[in-house]
Parts: C-alpha cells; structure tokens; sequence
C-alpha cells in the first residue's frame, strides 16, 4: 500500500525535507574535517571580515551570544582563529594562517556541495528561490525582533 502524505503540500514541510537533504550531504562533505556547521559559516564569516569581533559574527549569523561563546572558543583551541584586544571589551577575530587554509577548504567543499543540487534546478528556479527565501527568512526575523 502507498501511502499518501496530506503534507506534501505544505512550503513548511517541503522547505524542512529540502533542508534535512542538504544538511546531510553537507554534513557527508565535511565529515573528516571535524567541523560542526555552525563553526564552518562562523569560519567564513571571519574569513570574509577580518577584525570582525564576536559579537558581529553572532549578529550576521543570527546565533545568540552565549551560543557564540563555544563556538569561537573551538576554533581558537583548533588553531584557526586568533583574537586580539581592539579595545577595554573588544576583540578583533582573524584566521591564522591554518584557519585560512581551512577556510578555503571548507568553501571548496561546500561549492561542490551547492554545485549537487544548483544543476538540479534551472537558472529561473535558482533565481526565484534566492528572490523568494530570503522573503521568508527576514520576515519571521523581523517578527522576533518587534
């Protein structure tokens, strides 16, 4: 028997289905690196922003700033980013030089990643979800703040 799925149709479920199948393929391509995925988008936050501090990456990454903590603290014990004082509270993030090595094998990874499912869909499709997701995304953050 088959059975049928009254969820199918719902963006919820679908953008959630979506989701767990890349994250899993994401996850396959960064196994060996020992990296969670929060630790790989803060690693190329700093790699895009030098002398960022702590508190911007939390910001542009929308994670919390006691979730922030571990994260930054697992990078620096690994080696792959340094913190210097900028001034009384602030600190400044950098990639050491092994973080950048890191970091451009992460982004090659995750280019071959992305790669797997953009030939997926065609240029219009790719198109209007980058159009339309970040519609989701920036309402529901909007909300959160108010």
């Amino acid at each position: 028997m088959t059975l049928t799925n009254a969820l199918e149709s719902r963006l919820g479920y679908q953008l959630r289905r979506a989701s767990a199948v890349m994250m899993a393929d994401l996850s396959r391509e960064l196994a060996d690196m020992d990296l969670r995925p929060a630790e790989v988008t803060a690693l190329l936050v700093i790699a895009e922003n030098p002398d960022c501090s702590q508190t911007e990456v939390g910001q542009a990454l929308a994670i919390k700033r006691a979730n922030m903590v571990p994260i930054i603290s697992r990078l620096m014990e690994r080696g792959l980013v340094a913190r210097r004082r900028i001034d009384g509270r602030s600190h400044a993030l950098t990639l050491t030089d092994d973080g950048s090595k890191c970091a451009k094998d992460v982004q090659d990874r995750i280019d071959r990643h992305e790669a797997r499912f953009v030939e997926l869909l065609s240029t219009p499709d790719m198109e209007t979800l980058f159009r339309c997701l970040p519609v989701i995304r920036t309402a529901r953050e909007a909300e959160a703040e108010a």
